[in-house]
């Protein structure tokens, strides 16, 4: 889990970085990555790396087998390590906090990020982990279009591209749509602002037909942008007293796609439910299409 990678993050150094990035190389190419590939990487004896090994598994690092040869394959722990250690490096983060998300392909973290040119106080941010493919990377595979049709590329490189594929989504979007800004990002994992306010559907709104509006109005400044985000509700919105934040970008499609108003119609009535269910407040879905859709 998580809490454990923190826990365990100080007790890697140097060349336990190194294994565990020459195993992350290594499964590019293969499902396990033999020893003798991560021992030409690393440049250790076999008898040194074994030992560093005994470590990094008593870690839980990594899964390994011995049939039909030695091999080594990098488990979410040990990614998650892999890029908290860039960060770290590039002074994205300085401190890192509790889990504050948890979701089916996801885990956001709390962090501290040191100011600009060290003056003024630190600045809050999180770090979301991308889960994509950690039960059924075939499932996956199947419902994701940006993986394509890579059959050898493992699961933990599915949840790499998620994360880049968000993070290009995100720094298209911002700032003329209102979505946390992106800070860096590194294999699985961003680091964001934090989202402003609080998510929709824990908030009792004293005007809720203007943030019904507000929210049809991002969606319509994305999709000027050829952006539809394709899975959005109630619990993936923020409301602040300034306006709205919409986060969990990476299922995001183009008008060009096949099932393009499918998705933004289920996207835009996800929304209206929402606000007929908790408010009362009747919305015509035709007509939201239509002003999304800025026709």
């Amino acid at each position: 889990m998580i809490d454990e990678v923190i826990r365990v993050f100080k007790q890697l150094d140097s060349k336990d970085i190194r294994i565990l990035t020459g195993i992350e190389i290594g499964m590019k190419d293969y499902e396990w990555v033999p020893v003798e590939n991560v021992m030409k990487f690393t440049r250790m004896t076999y008898d040194h790396l074994s030992f560093r090994l005994k470590k990094l598994g008593k870690l839980k690092m990594f899964a390994f087998t011995t049939v039909p040869y030695e091999g080594y394959q990098i488990y979410f722990e040990g990614y998650d390590a892999l890029a908290l250690h860039t960060f770290v490096q590039r002074k994205t983060i300085s401190a890192i906090g509790n889990e504050i998300g948890v979701g089916k392909e996801s885990v956001v973290l709390e962090a501290m990020k040191e100011p600009e040119l060290g003056i003024g106080d630190p600045e809050g941010v999180v770090i979301k982990f991308h889960r994509e493919g950690r039960t059924s990377f075939t499932q996956v595979k199947r419902n994701r279009s940006h993986i394509g049709d890579r059959e050898h590329m493992s699961w933990i490189y599915a949840a790499r591209l998620a994360a880049k594929r968000e993070a290009d989504v995100i720094s298209k979007l911002y700032p003329e749509v209102s979505v946390p800004k992106l800070i860096d990002y590194n294999r699985h994992a961003l680091v964001m602002e934090v989202a402003k306010g609080s998510l929709l559907y824990k908030t009792k709104l004293e005007e809720p037909q203007w943030f019904l509006d507000e929210i049809l109005r991002q969606l319509k400044l994305a999709y000027a942008k050829g952006i539809i985000h394709a899975d959005m509700s109630e619990y993936n919105t923020f409301v602040h007293e300034d306006g709205v934040q919409l986060i969990d970008w990476p299922q995001y499609i183009e008008p060009s796609h096949p099932h393009a108003d499918e998705l933004l119609e289920r996207d835009i009535s996800n929304i209206l439910s929402f606000f007929r269910r908790k408010y009362e407040l009747e919305a015509e879905l035709e007509r939201s299409m239509a002003y999304v859709k800025g026709q």
